[in-house]
């Protein structure tokens, strides 16, 4: 059965579970926001934000809004005393050219990014909402999963009218969840708890306000696909959209 997902400015489902009108059920109406958290193992500040992106996927707290959470565990924390698992130094790089499109003085864990328009301290709870509230005040534009099997088509529609010109198309893959007995290092006999646990980030397309976008990606049976739109540099997200393989 083909199952399909869209999330932007009119969405229609949240994840790809039992059927189209279980997603229209749990989705509604709502718009999707893209909420990224840099984090790392070896961070003692950070399990509050753990927790607070979970609780974010969870009870999606803000009106009118889909939230969908990428967890991408920096590199830089692994020379003091615990390796962390998850890391991986594209997420490091991603993170410092946040930094400097939002000109502060560096990276620092926790941090949330709200599509790609707001950084903040990732365990601040109120900031977060916040942000995702007035993300809601931007256009979006459309982006479709349409999975059949074990592939899956994205499709993304042009930009929205006098926004940018031009944006890149990233896909992630991403696990739901996972469980570590940290040995070391700040959180040293702690056990933390991660969701959407972005194993793979790449660029898959580009669009602009006149073309649109489409192409066939495989599935990864229970990891999440999570497909956004956002401009070069680190620019504004414009839409995003998850899907949830195997369930």
């Amino acid at each position: 059965m083909m199952r399909s997902l869209i999330l932007a400015g009119l969405a229609v489902g949240i994840l790809g579970t039992s059927s189209a009108g279980d997603e229209l059920r749990m989705g509604g109406s709502r718009q999707s926001v893209l909420v990224e958290l840099f984090t790392s193992e070896g961070c003692s500040s950070c399990p509050p934000a753990d927790a607070l992106l979970e609780r974010l996927h969870r009870t999606q707290p803000v009106a009118g809004a889909q939230i969908i959470v990428l967890s991408e565990h920096v590199d830089y924390w692994n020379h003091i005393g615990w390796a962390d698992p998850y890391s991986s130094p594209a997420f490091s790089t991603r993170q410092q050219q946040y930094a400097r499109r939002f000109r502060i003085e560096g990276p620092y864990t926790p941090q949330i990014v709200v599509d790609g328009r707001t950084e903040l301290l990732g365990s601040d709870a109120r900031a977060a909402e916040s942000a995702v509230r007035s993300s809601l005040q931007q256009p979006r534009t459309t982006v479709r999963i349409d999975a059949d099997g074990h592939m899956a088509t994205v499709e993304v529609d042009p930009l929205p009218a006098k926004t940018a010109h031009k944006a890149n198309v990233y896909l992630a893959y991403a696990a739901d969840s996972g469980t570590q007995d940290v040995l070391r290092g700040e959180n040293r006999g702690r056990r933390l708890h991660h969701v959407s646990i972005v194993k793979e980030l790449k660029q898959i397309g580009t669009i602009d306000d006149r073309s649109a976008f489409k192409t066939q990606v495989p599935l990864e049976n229970g990891m999440r696909l999570i497909v956004f739109v956002q401009e070069a540099a680190q620019g504004p997200v414009w839409g995003s959209a998850l899907y949830l393989a195997g369930r």
